[in-house]
């Protein structure tokens, strides 16, 4: 009989974590979630906790740990800018000692483990659409840089390990993801403007609006992610929907759609605040056989009727 597949999940129970748990679930796997909760929330696996296939752990990733498991999913970090700003030097550490944990557990018990690197690494980029070969341009002493550089440093680590002990690695650079399971008080874009919209509150935006970005529905990352795990491939490999949006025109969206009564009003710009962000997935598309298949529309309408479902 085949050995049920262990899986870890480091900040299983955030945004993304929580989602990929969903589907591994539902494809056999048995999943063991590692968080301490410092930027998720419990209620996102409640629905696992009763599941004999999953096992929840509270722990700091910052502090060494062992667990025999066959892969691991390295999602722990805040990623929003308002968690991760909030103690900078706690995510580097996540980053930094965070990859360093997971790495050594890997080599221990000859795991395949996969980084959840991001698009912050390419910086304020001055090369549109990003592609994996960009090296980027970051503010090493900016405001955002203890999210940016601790990704750019686990990146290097993570390769370190494939170079020195031939350890299996993937690093996935994710773009702006949404959809549900993401907290009310993220602060990002969508579940920022979608709750205030959803509340006929004022929705903020940082500057003059024109700034893009690129979002990828969750459940079409999660596919991602999971093609990448089971690939040859180590990347790193760009994971996001290049279906670029001014945020002007991404509020305006929403407050139709929530059919909202909110103003929106504009505010001075955040310091090192991208201009553009948009993915090149012709790696993914190529080498993973993967698209994303939700338009921003869809996935939006998806994302608001979660919304409605939490602030009830």
């Amino acid at each position: 009989m085949r050995k049920k597949e262990k899986i870890l999940i480091t900040g299983g129970a955030g945004f993304i974590g929580a989602n990929l748990t969903k589907k591994l679930l539902a494809s056999g796997f048995y999943v063991i979630c590692m968080d301490n909760l410092y930027s998720s929330k419990k209620n996102n696996i409640e629905e696992f906790l009763n599941n004999k296939n999953y096992e929840f752990i509270e722990h700091n990733i910052i502090e060494p740990f062992y667990l025999d498991v066959d892969k691991i999913y390295n999602l722990a970090c805040p990623a929003s800018p308002d968690f991760y700003q909030k103690d900078p030097i706690y995510t580097m550490k996540t980053s930094i000692f965070g990859a360093l944990n997971v790495l050594e557990n890997a080599i221990k018990t000859n795991a395949v483990v996969l980084q959840a690197s991001t698009s912050e690494i390419y910086g304020s980029p001055t090369l549109h659409p990003q592609t994996e070969n960009y090296w980027g341009n970051v503010n090493p002493v900016g405001f955002r840089s203890c999210y940016s550089e601790g990704k750019r440093a686990a990146e290097t680590i993570f390769y370190d390990y494939l170079r020195n002990y031939d350890l299996d690695i993937k690093i996935a650079r994710i773009f702006n993801s949404y959809g549900p399971k993401m907290r009310e008080d993220d602060g990002r874009a969508i579940p920022n403007f979608i709750v205030n919209a959803l509340k006929n509150n004022k929705i903020e935006i940082f500057g003059n609006g024109n700034h893009t970005r690129s979002f990828c529905y969750i459940s079409d990352l999660v596919d991602a992610l999971i093609k990448m795990m089971n690939s040859d491939l180590s990347g790193p490999i760009n994971l996001g929907k290049p279906e670029e949006i001014t945020i002007q025109k991404l509020a305006k969206k929403i407050v139709s759609l929530g059919d909202s009564k909110s103003k929106i009003i504009y505010k001075k710009s955040r310091c090192n605040d991208p201009k553009h962000r948009k993915p090149d997935i012709s790696l993914a598309k190529n080498k993973l056989n993967w698209d994303p298949k939700h338009n921003l529309l869809d996935g939006l309408i998806k994302t608001i009727d979660y919304f409605k479902k939490v602030l009830k």
